[in-house]
């Protein structure tokens, strides 16, 4: 950052916001119409997708350009922390929601369906327990154990937590070849990640009869589990990105804030795995 705290860049006027506009119009009217059987749903969403990763690939290039070229100031840099801080708190609010809703689910709603004169007014021969599916299911699932997939989907964060760790450390002394090995086993432990959860949904799907269909209980594991699989799969996209910036010689010791970023992310999630693996599959 050659222009310290002198100067705070203010980049021209940009296309990308209308771009961006562009590609959620797209989607929103993607979405609608393929959800209503109109045969150009499916169309404009591709458009809309195909918009937003121009759109991302654009974007986030012309300000990794700007970073490398040295228009950022000690004021602009701290900006961006701020600004992904806020993000991230964002990202735990949105969680805390559907970990909200889980408690309510367990220690609230279910037990008060289940006993007192609601309960007995509405479904008198409803009892409590959970894993359950609620009052209406008739149907039986198997709830998925902690200690198989999920045990070693844990132990996979955790160690692309320590590899994402070491790699920022190397950043930090200026050893590019560890820098670049340890963003490499990160995004290797995330996509392994990603095809253990497939398999899990797939042995949940056919041989426990865990669906989205059973009630209470399948909508809360597949909600939690799902969003965070969308985070991990982001986490990744991010890393991937971050590495081909780090081959081409991005990022010094002093000046890594995109690096610092995603970090940050890929942290968080793993924060939230732990909470998934002991409030839904341990207890």
């Amino acid at each position: 950052m050659s222009q310290q705290a002198a100067h705070y860049y203010v980049p021209e006027p940009s296309k990308w916001p209308i771009v961006g506009s562009i590609a959620l119009l797209f989607l929103g009217f993607g979405a609608a119409t393929w959800m209503n059987d109109l045969a150009i749903g499916p169309w404009l969403l591709a458009i809309g997708f195909a918009t937003f990763v121009y759109l991302l690939y654009g974007w986030f290039g012309t300000t990794a350009g700007e970073s490398e070229s040295g228009k950022y100031s000690r004021q602009v840099d701290q900006s961006f922390r701020w600004s992904m801080s806020w993000f991230i708190f964002s990202e735990v609010m949105f969680f805390a929601a559907f970990f909200g809703a889980l408690f309510y689910m367990r220690a609230i709603a279910g037990p008060g369906l289940a006993g007192g004169d609601t309960g007995a007014y509405l479904w008198p021969e409803f009892k409590m327990q959970w894993p359950g599916t609620g009052p209406f299911i008739e149907e039986t699932f198997t709830p998925m154990g902690a200690w198989g997939l999920p045990a070693i989907n844990t132990l996979i964060l955790l160690t692309s937590g320590a590899t994402v760790t070491w790699a920022h450390w190397a950043l930090k002394v200026g050893n590019r070849a560890q820098l670049n090995l340890g963003l490499a086993a990160t995004i290797a432990l995330g996509i392994l990640f990603l095809g253990l959860q497939v398999t899990e949904y797939m042995h949940a799907y056919h041989e426990l009869n865990l669906t989205l269909a059973m009630g209470a209980y399948g909508a809360t594991f597949f909600m939690l589990t799902g969003f965070h699989g969308f985070h991990v799969t982001m986490g990744t996209i991010m890393l991937i990105v971050i590495l081909v910036r780090c081959l081409k010689g991005h990022f010094t010791a002093e000046n890594h804030f995109g690096f610092e970023a995603v970090s940050w992310y890929w942290h968080f999630v793993d924060v939230v795995w732990l909470m998934l693996f002991v409030l839904v599959y341990w207890l």
